[in-house]
């Protein structure tokens, strides 16, 4: 599959299929409380139960299984702040290939150690002034080795949809129709592949995007027609969502499916995720606990509907939990 041709929501299904044996079909979550205090039905999808810890493994797993032998030969390169670098070497762990991560110098300790656990070489740099795009292609040159991207890439975005397909399913069983869908945005390939996952499985589900405070790219350019960029200045809490601009596969993909995009504050975002604690039993990352934020604040609308929410990783930093948990 070229790295430009937009994925469809055949090659979600697919995906599904080829990465099946590898990953964790997570369960779909209830729970009363969660239910009385919005008003609605909520239909949680725990990602921090994947192996790796996030969702990002159903992707690079589905891009690593696509690679030719060729390729394979070559091993992976990649950039990222964490999950998708964990995602990547435990992907080439598992078909024995070499994998290179690039990742910001301020990265969480916990995501640089579960990266280099996997097997994979790490190389850090300053997210605030590296193009990590450009970084990863001359790393790759130098290498000879095949550039995986965190999200603007077919076989990624198609991996990351398996995760709506499995709730759409998990939903229908328990006999419900998703009115909405929320999920954690950075640069948007896990709520592409989950748009393209409901427009096949769902149609009738609103699929909105939410971000945290001063990363708020996709909302924008939803509104504006176009890719615009962050300044980059926002906090750095969420480090698993500061991507600077939506790409440019994902945003092709997303501007025609989304309703929209809502932000939440970092306080709405700590509450979130001391609720999945508490009450989910799920520990969440700040980044991964942004869409049940929305939905608790009632920025994402769930009075007298059903709505899904996913919790996209639980890989966080002790000290950034406990502040959490502190409230």
């Amino acid at each position: 599959m070229s790295a430009t041709r937009l994925p469809t929501p055949d090659d979600v299904r697919d995906a599904a299929a080829r990465i099946a044996p590898h990953i964790v079909r997570t369960p779909m979550l209830r729970h009363a409380l969660l239910d009385e205090l919005t008003g609605g039905t909520i239909l949680v999808k725990p990602e921090p139960l994947q192996r790796t810890g996030s969702f990002k493994l159903r992707g690079a797993t589905n891009a690593a299984l696509r690679m030719g032998a060729a390729e394979r030969a070559r091993g992976i390169v990649t950039h990222s702040s964490g999950n998708h670098g964990q995602a990547v070497a435990s992907a080439a762990a598992l078909l024995g290939m070499p994998a290179l991560v690039a990742m910001p110098a301020d990265a969480p300790a916990i995501k640089v150690e579960s990266t280099r656990r996997w097997g994979a070489e790490i190389t850090f740099f300053d997210r605030r002034t590296t193009d990590r795009e450009t970084l990863a292609e001359k790393l790759a040159a130098e290498r000879g080795g095949v550039v995986v991207p965190p999200f603007d890439h077919p076989d990624v975005i198609a991996g990351q949809g398996t995760l709506a397909l499995e709730l759409f399913e998990d939903a229908a069983a328990a006999g419900l129709t998703l009115d909405a869908l929320a999920v954690c945005t950075g640069g948007g390939g896990l709520i592409a592949g989950c748009a393209l996952a409901a427009e096949a499985a769902s149609p009738g589900t609103q699929v909105w995007a939410v971000e945290p405070e001063g990363w708020d790219d996709t909302k924008r350019s939803l509104e504006a027609g176009e890719r615009l960029a962050n300044d980059g200045q926002g906090s750095t809490l969420c480090d698993a969502l500061l991507s600077m601009r939506p790409g440019a596969i994902t945003f092709a993909v997303n501007r025609p499916r989304l309703a929209g995009g809502v932000v939440v504050t970092q306080a709405e975002v700590f509450a979130a995720m001391r609720f999945a604690f508490q009450h989910l039993k799920i520990v969440a990352e700040p980044g991964g606990a942004v869409a049940l934020a929305a939905v608790l604040a009632g920025k994402v609308d769930a009075k007298g509907r059903v709505v899904g929410v996913v919790v996209s990783g639980g890989n966080v930093d002790p000290v950034v939990f406990g502040q959490a948990l502190a409230g």
